[in-house]
């Protein structure tokens, strides 16, 4: 299996790691003496871990199927998924959703825009289970306990045939029997997966839809919070919206919601192109800066817009929330809730606008005016 390890080592490299072939439940920490500690393992580094479980959100529509789809090709001919490297070997799909025909024409889009050939995909499996008996997981309902389903029996021994590095489950609601409000099944579910990528070394990327509730607030999570507690990476895909408005409907932000093993908070920007995702170019620090001065003026034009109408804004949140307001004003210049956010912490820190209150102290009121007015 080919992976990508870990930069970093706390024991030569010389001295080979070994697992010890019956290695009781309960032993010494000081087996480990002499060992060389294992290097960690990646699909993707920093973004999908190697011999666990992770979760992939996304709306209907969004593209996280077909993303899915464009990383399985990317380990399946050796190549790269969205600028970044990864693991190469083999890799298996399935897919409840799409059947075969929309498979090949996905499919036929990826390899046109990375310049292979359908041949050059020997290494990657397919299945559609749409229309079919697609759970992974029998559910008791007295007990409220899973077992595996001859379907997930199925998986296992495909996978000791075809030892992939990387398997992708979509969706979620489809292969899962049971109530994603349940905190026990939904850690059994994702223990049944993680048991599969321990056992057979390989990524497991499992697809979900969020909730109404985790749409909303971007989070992208969906039923109890233990799927997001028993993964140990979880990434989302959504569209770009600023103030209820998609200026661009082929824009797209994969963010890193939880990594274990890494750091969260990171976004990989994407565009739609000719039936696939394509990483947008790195923003460099010049831009950067220009961006961040632009949020910086137009916040000070519509704070003293605002001051010769009278109008107040504060920085702790609520309707009169001064990133609110001036995201939404027709002189915003596109500047994003998010950016006037930070433009209001930097110029705060600079001392250019401040913290002024007024009104009696039964009806005290702070809010935002620029230094020296």
């Amino acid at each position: 299996m080919n992976v990508i390890p870990s930069s970093g080592s706390l024991h030569p490299a010389e001295i080979p790691f070994q697992e010890p072939a019956a290695r009781p439940a309960f032993y010494p920490a000081s087996e480990f003496e002499g060992m060389a500690v294992p290097s960690r393992e990646w699909l993707v580094r920093d973004l999908v871990p190697s011999g666990t479980v992770t979760l992939l959100g996304g709306d209907g529509g969004t593209g996280k199927s077909l993303l899915a789809l464009q990383l399985a090709c990317a380990v399946a001919a050796g190549g790269e998924w969205l600028g970044y490297q990864v693991a190469g070997g083999g890799a298996l799909f399935i897919s409840a959703e799409d059947d075969d025909a929309e498979l090949h024409r996905r499919l036929a889009a990826v390899v046109q825009s990375s310049g292979l050939m359908f041949n050059d995909l020997d290494r990657l499996t397919i299945c559609s289970l749409a229309g079919k008996d697609a759970l992974l997981a029998r559910l008791d309902r007295a007990t409220g306990g899973l077992s595996p389903s001859p379907l997930f029996d199925e998986l296992e021994k495909r996978l000791e045939d075809e030892k992939p590095v990387l398997l992708v489950l979509d969706t979620l609601a489809d292969l899962f029997p049971g109530n994603e409000n349940d905190r026990a099944q939904a850690r059994q579910f994702v223990g049944l997966l993680r048991g599969l990528a321990i056992r057979h070394g390989c990524a497991v990327i499992l697809l979900s839809h969020p909730s109404l509730s985790g749409l909303n607030s971007g989070s992208g999570t969906s039923g109890s919070t233990a799927w997001n507690n028993s993964v140990r990476s979880r990434l989302y895909l959504e569209r770009e919206i600023q103030q209820d408005y998609e200026p661009n409907p082929d824009a797209r932000v994969l963010s890193t919601k939880k990594a274990n093993y890494g750091r969260t908070g990171g976004e990989i920007r994407l565009t739609w192109r000719d039936g696939v995702f394509v990483a947008d170019p790195a923003e460099t620090g010049l831009d950067r800066m220009a961006a961040s001065a632009r949020a910086e003026r137009v916040f000070l034009k519509l704070l003293r817009t605002f001051a010769e109408q009278g109008r107040t804004v504060n920085s702790a949140g609520g309707s009169n929330y001064a990133p609110k307001q001036f995201a939404e004003h027709p002189d915003s210049e596109g500047v994003t809730k998010r950016a006037f956010k930070t433009a209001m912490e930097t110029l705060l820190a600079a001392g250019k606008v401040k913290i002024e209150a007024k009104g009696p102290p039964s009806k005290r009121v702070t809010y935002i005016a620029e230094a020296g007015q």
